[in-house]
């Protein structure tokens, strides 16, 4: 009996000291994540895409132990510039950036570096510097090819003789996103205007022409009021509308219903718009018919994946990456995770947005 209740103590000692030996390494990870600061640096709250993303990664930083400091720069390109030295100066280790221009930040990178600071670029990629270590994002190509498949399922353009008309736009030649969404979409639909199956009336099919300075609505807008009055307010029809996000599609769909299209209008008939984002007002317009459809990209998903890569980092390690080759800044290729895109129109909005607890129904009323 003396020899079992030695065991016994022995074993429950054994127990005890690796309970207590996993409690405190377990609070001491929190404890040295809780000192690693995690700057994050979003561009602008007057998108509601940024206001999601921004608190939404914070609250996954701080539930998982970080300190840190979010910041936006209202579109402007110094601000984003001061906002990240001052994170460094203040010790960030990891920064995450959605950069504004992503060719304005070589100068503040090349600090960070020196400074053994780790950044990640956040769905936009930063430019022309090799102090980029990581780039988070969905597969923007991918973005593009869905907006041009939808249009091509839509109008049929396997099998119907058409011709339709169609109008081109892009995003900020600023940001290097619009580029691959253009391109994805237009590897769709460039064969049918080549054929002349599609027609673009403005002529205007060139990025550079159809992009869009710092993805304003308003400058969707105006450029939209001058092609239906140069191609457009003779009666010609308008079949559909490359948009590349929800804030163009906002603009494009303002312009049109000044000009008197509807749904309801013979001579006015409204067009199939394209958007991103899933911004809460575009959804209600999907509801409503102004706009056909919009690509989701899940920010939560992005976030978490965006803070593995931080993990990693702040272990010593590598990060996650599932793509080598795609994302050329100019100076070097950036290890990426992509994360796979999804169309959304009336028919599955409820189903993805809803049922996966992205929004309420109460949201899209």
């Amino acid at each position: 009996m003396k020899k079992l209740l030695a065991v016994l103590l022995t074993f429950a000692m054994v127990i005890s000291v690796t309970a207590c030996s996993s409690s405190k390494s377990s609070t001491t990870s929190t404890a040295t994540k809780a000192k690693i600061l995690v700057g994050v640096s979003m561009p602008t709250q007057s998108e509601q895409r940024w206001n999601v993303d921004g608190p939404g990664m914070v609250a996954q930083l701080k539930a998982d132990g970080y300190t840190t400091i979010l910041q936006y720069a209202n579109n402007d390109v110094n601000t984003q510039v001061q906002q990240i030295e001052n994170m460094i100066t203040l010790g960030a280790k990891v920064l995450v950036i959605t950069a504004i221009d992503g060719t304005t930040l070589s100068g503040v990178l090349k600090d960070a570096h020196n400074a053994g600071v780790k950044v990640i670029a956040y769905d936009r990629l930063i430019m022309q510097s090799p102090y980029v270590d990581y780039y988070c994002t969905y597969d923007n190509f991918k973005v593009g090819v869905l907006q041009g498949q939808y249009l091509e399922s839509k109008l049929n353009l396997k099998t119907a003789a058409g011709p339709f008309n169609i109008e081109v736009f892009a995003g900020s030649p600023a940001d290097n996103n619009a580029v691959f969404f253009f391109n994805g979409a237009m590897s769709v639909l460039q064969p049918y205007i080549t054929s002349g199956k599609l027609v673009v009336k403005s002529n205007e099919t060139a990025f550079n022409t159809v992009a869009t300075a710092d993805w304003l609505g308003t400058n969707a807008q105006s450029r939209m009021d001058n092609l239906i009055t140069k191609d457009y307010s003779n009666g010609t029809k308008l079949d559909a509308v490359l948009s590349p996000n929800d804030g163009l599609a906002i603009g494009i769909e303002a312009s049109l219903k000044n000009a008197g299209f509807s749904s309801t209008s013979t001579t006015k008939p409204w067009p199939i718009i394209t958007g991103q984002d899933c911004s809460i007002p575009n959804i209600k317009a999907i509801i409503a018919g102004d706009q056909a459809m919009s690509i989701y990209k899940d920010t939560r998903a992005e976030a978490a994946q965006t803070i593995k890569m931080v993990d990693a980092l702040e272990k010593g390690g590598t990060a996650p990456v599932n793509d080598s080759k795609s994302y050329n800044n100019g100076v070097k290729v950036v290890p990426s995770y992509l994360l796979t895109p999804v169309a959304i129109d009336k028919s599955n909005y409820e189903s993805v947005l809803v049922g996966g607890g992205y929004y309420t129904s109460a949201q899209l009323q």
